[in-house]
């Protein structure tokens, strides 16, 4: 996904309090910045932040952690999610940039990560290119160092191969399958549903939604 240069993002989010510089300065220590204990949630790849606006003001026990690559983009974020909220304190979101890839210079085990979300990810159809794959036996072995025993992952996708071969990738590195769904849409009681800005998109021009919940055993 492409996004114009938002000359007012870096600033921006040097000046939010949802916003984390230097992540790898709170590893082991998310909890003391959420300063309570709540279960925390984390969604790789943040987008413009759609869904964790929604889920971090629906939940308000819950906190979450957002992570995207692009200043831009999170800029956006902070900014739907700041409007989302209004004049409620923002509580129990943070924001950071950082590559998913070194995800464990930023996470470990004491940070007791509940759950995680992998909404729409790039599929990286080419076969050199899967092992960037968020959902790729390499990156989930990555999760299993800070995702806490019986934590799950949350996966929806569009993508049909990604969606097969992710379940592959699941099975592989020892995740439970709780359950799996071809066609979301359909099937309202999956689980408590929050549609990102690329599924309503998708939903629109009749694409399956293909989605799964998976535990570490």
């Amino acid at each position: 996904m492409r996004i114009r240069n938002k000359p007012w993002a870096r600033e921006e989010l040097d000046a939010s309090e949802i916003y984390i510089k230097n992540p790898e300065e709170i590893k082991g220590k998310w909890r003391e910045k959420f300063n309570n204990n709540n279960s925390i949630h984390l969604e790789l790849g943040c987008g413009k932040g759609y869904f964790v606006k929604k889920a971090g003001l629906k939940n308000p026990g819950i906190n979450y952690i957002a992570i995207d690559l692009i200043d831009t983009i999170l800029g956006v974020a902070n900014r739907n999610i700041q409007e989302e909220f209004g004049s409620k304190n923002i509580t129990n979101i943070l924001l950071t940039r950082y590559d998913v890839e070194a995800i464990n210079n930023i996470l470990d085990k004491s940070d007791d990560i509940e759950r995680i979300y992998i909404n729409f990810c790039n599929p990286w159809p080419k076969p050199r290119h899967k092992k960037r794959r968020l959902t790729h036996v390499r990156q989930l072995e990555k999760y299993k160092q800070f995702l806490k025993q019986n934590g799950e992952i949350y996966f929806k996708t569009d993508d049909n191969g990604l969606f097969k071969e992710s379940l592959e990738y699941f099975e592989e590195s020892g995740f439970e399958t709780i359950k799996i769904t071809y066609n979301l849409n359909e099937e309202p009681d999956f689980w408590d549903n929050i549609e990102t800005e690329h599924e309503i998109k998708f939903k629109n021009e009749g694409i399956k939604i293909k989605a799964g919940i998976f535990k570490l055993k």
